[in-house]
């Protein structure tokens, strides 16, 4: 007799078990003040969105986290400016562990945190937790985008806004995710510049669903949610060029509202809207603190990219400049410094003007 024919598996090497989100979080628990960070954030944000709320959210930090002592740094700098911000901006420091890729490279500090081609997942979920844990230990809110499925049950608790990148809108597994997130969740224009794609995945999102998932013991489940009604759009450009100009915020919101989003949007300064350039990023930050001086309500919050050092370097396991990102170009901390507070600026003149 024969011997049956293998079909399964033909191209997986191994399966390695991660320990449960359960016991992750069990021993690296949040404790009362950091999860008062986070909701008091969450809940900030949301009356932004819903125009209850006069501010401008500023999700700022690095493109991705590979440094968690740098990371901290990082974060205790944002902590220290926070005072002389907080009549005026809602300061949320980008802490993303997942790097989506275009073809392949480096995917973030989760799946490879120590940048030399391991792969040690179960290291970097607990890692990344650790590194939340510590944003929020210095009084900063975290904001992460969320690439797949399973990583959000060891980290989302932690987390007070999250992102769907630009591949992702149209992704029903990544609307249904969303639907379920306790958070804001921001959905970017399609890669090529479609809003209409931001805008049915924050219709779909915001809809109830039941999909595949995890529970909390990593066992298999059916996950049951009431939608999400605070997912809005992020205007990051795309392939015909930017779409941050008056014109291009408008119309966006236009769409949103259409489809019963609020007429707020995001404005990501990075990515298709700057060419990925620290320098154009800035600039692009300046810009459109000009239009919210000059009254532009559809922009209730702005993403830059920015890091200790400008620039950016090739991943490598060791030999880093320490504060500089190892994926897409940042802004330098002195340049975020003062965008911060022309920022702030910005949003005082709006109030005048209202």
């Amino acid at each position: 007799m024969n011997a049956p024919t293998i079909t399964s598996d033909l191209h997986v090497r191994a399966l390695e078990p991660l320990p449960s989100p359960e016991r992750v979080l069990a021993e690296l628990p949040l404790t009362g003040s950091a999860s008062d960070v986070v909701g008091k954030a969450r809940d900030e944000i949301r009356d932004v969105l819903h125009g209850r709320d006069d501010r401008l959210v500023v999700v700022v930090g690095p493109c991705s986290i590979h440094d968690p002592a740098a990371a901290l740094d990082y974060a205790r700098r944002l902590a220290a400016l926070v005072p002389s911000l907080e009549d005026d901006l809602v300061v949320v420091m980008r802490v993303y562990f997942e790097k989506p890729r275009t073809t392949v490279g480096w995917k973030g500090l989760i799946n490879d945190p120590h940048l030399d081609g391991s792969h040690d997942i179960t290291t970097g979920l607990r890692l990344a937790r650790e590194i939340l844990l510590g944003v929020l230990a210095a009084g900063v809110p975290a904001a992460n985008e969320f690439l797949e499925p399973t990583s959000p049950q060891y980290i989302a608790d932690a987390v007070s806004w999250g992102a769907i990148g630009a591949r992702n809108p149209e992704s029903q597994v990544h609307r249904q995710l969303a639907s379920g997130l306790s958070m804001p969740v921001g959905f970017k224009n399609a890669t090529e510049g479609s809003v209409q794609a931001a805008v049915d995945g924050c219709i779909t999102a915001a809809s109830p669903h039941v999909f595949f998932g995890i529970d909390p013991q990593g066992r298999a489940a059916a996950v049951e949610t009431s939608g999400n009604p605070d997912c809005h759009i992020i205007l990051r450009g795309g392939a015909h060029g930017p779409n941050y100009d008056d014109a291009s915020v408008a119309g966006a919101n236009e769409i949103g509202v259409k489809g019963g989003l609020p007429p707020r949007l995001v404005v990501d300064a990075s990515h298709g809207n700057s060419g990925k350039s620290e320098v154009r990023q800035a600039e692009v930050a300046r810009e459109l603190a000009a239009s919210i001086a000059a009254g532009n309500d559809g922009i209730f919050g702005i993403m830059l990219e920015s890091f200790i050092e400008p620039g950016n370097q090739a991943p490598a396991p060791s030999g880093l400049v320490y504060g500089k990102s190892v994926t897409d170009k940042c802004i330098g901390w002195d340049e975020t410094e003062r965008l911060l507070g022309e920022l702030a600026v910005a949003v005082r003149a709006r109030r005048a003007n209202s």
